[in-house]
């Protein structure tokens, strides 16, 4: 089954891909990796919610943002590549989660954009990845995720 396909089923349909709100670019192609600049959880140009994970955000609602973000990592990659057939693997996930001090659960933040991968990819979603708890980040956001992938 296709991603595309498997995204159908799995009642997700791609946004518009999200444009940088800063002086980077949002995809960068060298070779046949392509590296996305961070993904933040928005819907229609808004984030999803604002503050950090285990004060303002219960570990679920950060889960249901990180799978937000991954929809608009895939939208960016799509619109880079013109298909998510071309996807040979998700090679690395790097999450940073702002997050309250005592608050060690990243990594369970993450899984979910790490399963939502594999559901879309199979085999080829499973990926290396790094989940980095922080104080703070940009836009106040929960969370923001960085993805490579290999195409052909």
């Amino acid at each position: 089954m296709s991603p595309e396909e498997r995204l159908k089923e799995l009642g997700i349909e791609l946004p518009e891909a999200p444009t940088p709100s800063g002086s980077y670019i949002p995809v960068l192609r060298t070779g046949n990796l392509i590296f996305l600049s961070r993904m933040l959880p928005l819907r229609e140009g808004r984030l999803t919610r604002q503050g950090r994970v285990g004060e303002d955000i219960s570990l679920d609602e950060a889960r249901e943002d990180a799978r937000v973000a991954t929809i608009n990592a895939l939208s960016a990659l799509n619109a880079h590549i013109g298909s998510l057939d071309k996807v040979k693997r998700c090679v690395k996930v790097t999450g940073y989660v702002a997050s309250v001090n005592n608050f060690t659960e990243q990594p369970k933040v993450l899984n979910a954009a790490s399963d939502l991968l594999f559901e879309i990819f199979g085999e080829k979603g499973r990926h290396a990845r790094a989940a980095v708890g922080v104080n703070v980040l940009p836009l106040n956001s929960p969370l923001e995720i960085e993805f490579i992938f290999e195409v052909s």
